[in-house]
């Protein structure tokens, strides 16, 4: 049976990414593990994960509402496989999903009855090497991917 292993990362939106970064870096004592001033983003670190929290900055007006969490990610407990076996429950559920490859992971996103936004993934990388690779990505996009046969096997 699959079934979900932690709580990963937090995802907030932030009016000031600069200042965010700052408060997580110099308070709390997070790695930067990447800030891109452009798109308005930064990944924080404790060090063992290749992030702990996501900061993104409100696109919109700064209002409560548009502040504060954006989803909680949790790390589904095996590979693709398992999380297709969670997509799958949340679409018998009658749950709207949306998939996300990440490089470093695959992603569900979905909300919950209340419309918290949520995240199911599976890691697809190491943490040493999810924190290289999400270092050296620029831009805020992910590509999509589908539950197919072929990626299936080859997970």
């Amino acid at each position: 049976m699959s079934h979900i292993n932690k709580v990963a990362h937090v995802v907030l939106r932030v009016s000031n990414v600069e200042e965010a970064v700052t408060f997580y870096r110099d308070i709390l004592g997070m790695e930067t593990v990447r800030y891109d001033t452009e798109a308005g983003m930064a990944f924080m670190s404790f060090g063992t994960q290749h992030h702990d929290i996501g900061l993104f900055s409100v696109r919109d007006e700064a209002t409560r509402g548009n502040l504060g969490l954006a989803h909680v990610a949790m790390v589904v407990d095996g590979d693709l496989a398992d999380l297709k076996v969670m997509h799958d429950k949340l679409l018998a559920n009658g749950t709207d999903v949306r998939l996300a490859d990440h490089g470093m992971t695959k992603s569900v996103y979905f909300q919950d009855p209340d419309g918290n936004g949520l995240e199911l993934f599976t890691e697809v990388m190491t943490q040493e090497e999810g924190k290289t690779y999400l270092a050296g990505r620029s831009g805020r996009g992910a590509a999509t991917f589908s539950f197919d046969e072929e990626e299936l096997i080859a997970a």
